[in-house]
C-alpha cells in the first residue's frame, strides 16, 4: 500500500461464485416439471484447469475456457481430448495477462475479460485478436464503474454489477444491475438487487487511507443475469421467486418457492473455504488515487478461502440459493442453484420466462454448471487439489 502523501488505496473484494418460501406457493405440477439427475457425462476433458468460470460453445462443437490461475486462453475439443492454446502472455495484441472468462458476441465473435491487463479484447470467428476497450472508469471516490461482465447479451452490451458508495459514506443494502456499452463505457441502471451484508475495515489516515470491503459469506444476496435479448432476470433471495426484467422495464414476476432453510454448521462453513478455492477466490479491484492520478487493478484469487472458520462473520442459516450469476440456456430456462447441506448434490431449480419453477436437476456435490451449448450442459469438477476439470452433459429437454 503506498506510503506517500496524498495517496489512497480501496479494496473491493468481489465474490463472484456462486428467509422461508411461502406455504401457499405454486410450482408445476409434478408430472410437468422435470426431475431427476443429469446423468453421466457425456465427455470429459482428462486434463486439469486452475479455473474455470465460464465456458463459450463454437459453432463445431469446441468450446473456448478461459483460465485465469493458468494463465492461459485455450480452443478445447473434448471428444479429442485436445486443447489449443490461444495468444500469449504480456500487454500487446494478441496477447493477455490472466485471462478469466469468455462470452458470446455479434458476428460469433467472442469476448475475452483480461484482468491483468484491466481490459477486454475482441476474438473474431477466425478467434484471432482484435480492438480492446477498458474495464473500468470514473473516480473511486464518487462512483467507480467496473465492467466485469456477469453477463453479455446479444447486441454485446455488457452486464455487470455496481455496490455503490466509494472511499467515503456508508454502504447501501442494495446494488445496481448496470447496462454498459463497451465502446464509450457509458452506463444505464437496468434493476437493482439486494447485496450481501459486508465487513468495512478501514486503516492509515486522511492522507493515505485504505479501505477494505469484504462479504460477509452466505449471507442472503439476490442473484441475477441476463438473457440474449437483454432481459435481466433475478432470483430474490426474500422469499425465493424468480423475477424476469424485459428490456422495455415490464416485470414478471414468479410465486414464492417453499424450501427449508439449511443451518450453518461447520461443515457448511469448511464447505465455503473449500468452495472459494476451487473457484479462484474471487476477483480483487485495487484502486490506487495518487496526487489525483487513479490507477486500476484487477486480480483473481483477491478474496475467500485461506482463513480458518472463526476468522469469519457467519449468518446462522443458509439463503435459499447461491449468489452470484444465473444462468440462462438455450431453452429459456434460468438455472438456480439451491443451497443444501453440506455433502448434499448440487441441486439445481430450472425456472421458465413466466417465474415458474419447471424442473430440478442434480449433480454430484463437487460439481458445478458453468455454461451451455445448443445440446449440452457444460461442468466443472474438482480433485483434492481443488483443480478443475472440465465435463459435458446432455441438456435436458424443454
Amino acid at each position: 500500500m503506498p506510503s506517500s502523501s496524498g495517496s489512497a488505496v480501496m479494496l473491493l473484494f468481489c465474490g463472484l461464485l456462486i428467509a422461508c418460501g411461502s406455504a401457499g406457493s405454486e410450482e408445476a405440477p409434478e408430472a410437468d416439471r422435470g426431475e431427476g439427475s443429469l446423468g453421466a457425462p457425456t465427455a470429459a476433458f482428462p486434463d486439469d484447469f486452475g479455473t474455470i468460470q465460464t465456458v463459450r460453445e463454437l459453432d463445431d462443437g469446441r468450446v473456448l475456457v478461459a483460465d485465469p490461475l493458468g494463465g492461459a486462453l485455450y480452443v478445447v475439443d473434448l471428444d479429442a481430448g485436445s486443447r489449443t492454446r490461444l495468444g500469449t502472455e504480456g500487454q500487446g495484441p494478441g496477447e493477455y495477462r490472466q485471462p478469466d472468462a469468455v462470452w458470446s458476441l455479434p458476428g460469433d465473435s467472442t469476448l475475452l475479460v483480461d484482468l491483468g491487463n484491466g481490459r477486454m479484447s475482441t476474438l473474431g470467428p477466425d478467434l484471432e485478436f482484435g480492438p480492446t476497450s477498458p474495464l473500468s472508469s470514473g473516480d473511486p471516490r464518487t462512483g467507480l464503474v467496473v465492467a466485469i461482465p456477469q453477463g453479455v447479451d446479444a447486441g454485446g452490451d455488457v452486464y455487470t454489477r455496481s455496490m455503490g458508495g466509494g472511499m467515503g459514506g456508508e454502504l447501501p443494502d442494495s446494488g445496481a444491475v448496470l447496462r454498459v456499452k463497451r465502446s464509450t463505457l457509458d452506463v444505464d441502471t437496468v434493476a437493482t438487487y439486494k447485496l450481501q451484508e459486508r465487513v468495512v475495515t478501514t486503516t492509515g489516515g486522511a492522507n493515505n487511507r485504505g479501505v477494505s470491503i469484504e462479504q460477509i459469506p452466505l449471507s442472503a444476496e439476490d442473484a441475477w443475469g441476463v438473457a440474449p435479448d437483454g432481459s435481466v432476470v433475478l432470483a430474490r433471495s426474500a422469499d425465493y421467486r424468480v423475477e424476469w426484467i424485459d428490456p422495455d422495464g415490464g416485470v414478471t414476476s414468479g410465486d414464492p418457492v417453499a424450501y427449508v432453510p439449511v443451518t450453518i454448521g461447520t461443515a457448511e462453513k469448511e464447505e465455503w473455504v473449500r468452495a472459494q478455492g476451487r473457484s479462484g477466490g474471487g476477483i480483487g479491484v485495487q484502486v490506487s488515487v495518487t496526487n489525483g492520478v487513479m490507477q486500476t487493478s484487477f486480480r483473481r484469487g483477491g478474496a475467500g478461502g485461506g482463513r480458518e472458520i472463526d476468522q469469519y462473520q457467519w449468518p446462522d442459516i443458509m439463503p435459499p440459493f447461491y449468489s452470484g450469476r444465473l444462468q440462462i440456456d438455450p431453452n429459456d430456462r434460468v438455472w438456480v442453484r439451491r443451497h443444501m447441506e453440506a455433502g448434499a448434490d448440487a441441486t439445481y431449480d430450472l425456472f421458465d420466462r413466466a417465474g415458474r419453477h419447471v424442473a430440478t436437476y442434480t449433480l454430484p456435490n463437487d460439481r458445478n454448471v458453468v455454461g451451455f451449448g445448443a445440446e449440452s450442459v457444460y461442468v466443472v469438477t474438482y480433485d483434492d487439489f481443488d483443480l478443475n476439470y472440465l465435463e459435458r452433459y446432455r441438456l435436458p429437454g424443454g
